[in-house]
């Protein structure tokens, strides 16, 4: 296995940040990742799946592992269900359009979500109404320290809102390898109760939706909102929604009436961070070659040479502007380094 010197990272993370590796090495089976993880146990390690959900403020001083895993197969199947395995380094739109081919659905609605499969449960990677804990059966792992292989199950992935156990309390501990999804393949259960899909299919006269249709009105939706990485930097939404308690909400609602809101339960209400931000005056603002999203407020970009720091102290800009303002804070979705 070739292990390359001060590796330039600028096309493996999806804001395009330039920045270097100081060692860097490919990984394309589960035995190179445990022969590696075996020989260089002394090695500081930064493991590297996508680069989608991942802003860089510097040079990285440890051995990258670009996890870098391929396949997908059928583990078990039935009339009504197929669950299927698929390796870490898989693209996930790929995915997507892999089920959308062979009519498997539950993750139609994740179209165009940018990143590899393996790093999908750390985030509980979500959108338009639909989770990947809502179809996640399992993944397989590598336990770094031992490197036992461990195959964890849903419900021991502690999975939330863009949250899992993999970004608390097991955080790098484990090498994520592969997961297993349980997709429906009769009688798909659509989630099209977000607006814009509703409309999407109106205006195309779509009144009996298939998997293909939803997945086709959130690309569109997702292309209209979100600038391609490959064009734009950007890792998507960079900030979580925000969840307050009743009373928080209700003095908030009595100065911004207009606010936009889902109540997640009876204690709980959550608020669309894209609209604070963008009442606090950052929509389509640039600051150099940093700054925000002319369509979509809750994306920052890199409108070039922009560096990883800039890019962190805008947002932490937004942070500041959005608690003086609404005292609400904004919690990052993408991980820092």
């Amino acid at each position: 296995m070739h292990i390359e010197e001060n590796k330039s990272l600028k096309k493996l993370n999806t804001f395009n940040i330039e920045c270097n590796a100081r060692r860097f090495a490919e990984i394309s089976t589960v035995q190179e990742l445990k022969e590696i993880l075996r020989t260089h146990s002394n090695e500081t390690l930064f493991i590297l799946g996508g680069g989608s959900n991942l802003l860089l403020t510097k040079d990285i001083d440890a051995l990258v592992l670009h996890v870098n895993l391929k396949g997908i197969s059928i583990v078990s199947e039935t009339n009504d269900h197929v669950i299927i395995e698929v390796m870490a380094g898989e693209n996930w739109h790929e995915l997507v359009l892999f089920c959308i081919a062979n009519n498997f659905g539950g993750i139609e609605n994740l179209s165009l979500i940018p990143g590899n499969v393996g790093t999908a449960p750390i985030q509980n990677i979500g959108a338009y109404g639909v989770e990947l804990s809502d179809v996640f059966v399992s993944c397989k792992t590598i336990e770094i320290a031992t490197l036992k292989e461990e195959n964890i199950l849903k419900e021991d992935c502690e999975f939330s809102y863009r949250n899992s156990i993999f970004k608390n309390k097991a955080k790098g501990k484990y090498i994520i390898t592969s997961i297993s999804v349980k997709l429906t393949k009769v009688n798909h259960k659509l989630d099209i109760s977000y607006g814009a899909i509703k409309d999407i299919l109106a205006f195309r006269n779509i009144t009996n939706p298939t998997i293909k249709d939803v997945s086709d009105a959130v690309i569109e939706i997702r292309n209209t909102k979100l600038p391609d990485p490959s064009v734009l930097g950007n890792s998507g939404s960079f900030f979580k929604n925000p969840i307050v308690d009743q009373k928080s909400f209700t003095a908030l609602r009595s100065n911004h009436p207009d606010i936009p809101f889902y109540e997640v339960s009876p204690q709980e209400i959550k608020l669309p961070a894209a609209w604070l931000i963008e009442r606090a005056g950052f929509k389509g603002k640039r600051f150099g070659d940093a700054g925000v999203h002319e369509n979509q407020a809750l994306v920052l970009v890199n409108h070039g040479d922009a560096t990883g720091n800039e890019i962190w102290g805008l947002a932490m800009k937004i942070q500041k502007t959005v608690g003086e303002l609404f005292g609400v804070h904004l919690e990052p979705e993408v991980n820092i380094v």
